[in-house]
């Protein structure tokens, strides 16, 4: 048993980028020539890729705490895989449109511009 306790995500984040800055501090100010040169680029891509993934699991381990006050409880919907899979995908977007207009980008493609600032103006819509 050590008497060190292990580093959690975020420290071996800090970590992992001090050491890729120094790695390109290294490869910028010493301009290696030959493979010297491709090793310390390497050396950098990689520990750039573990900051980052270590970054990730940060967040990730924070997720796992409980929700803010400004997050909605998880599971509160109470919506199935099998009810969304289910469900008509043009109903769904006809809900969610003003109106319920239904438009998909199929259809905003073939649009008229004219037409559709007549039909704003005949329905007092604002462009802005």
């Amino acid at each position: 048993m050590s008497s060190f306790p292990k580093p959690d995500a975020r420290t071996k984040a800090a970590v992992a980028s001090l050491a890729a800055v120094a790695a390109l501090v290294t490869l910028v100010a010493w301009r290696p020539k030959g493979i010297l040169s491709v090793v310390l680029a390497l050396i950098f891509v990689l520990l750039g890729m573990v900051a980052g993934v270590l970054v990730a699991a940060a967040r990730q381990a924070r997720v796992g705490e409980a929700p803010g006050e400004d997050w909605p409880a998880l599971g509160g919907y109470g919506v199935d895989a099998d009810t969304l899979e289910a469900l008509d995908p043009h109903a769904v977007l006809n809900l969610r449109t003003s109106g319920g207009y239904g438009v998909d980008a199929d259809t905003l493609d073939v649009i008229d511009p004219r037409a559709v600032r007549q039909q704003q103006t005949a329905h007092r819509l604002s462009g802005r």
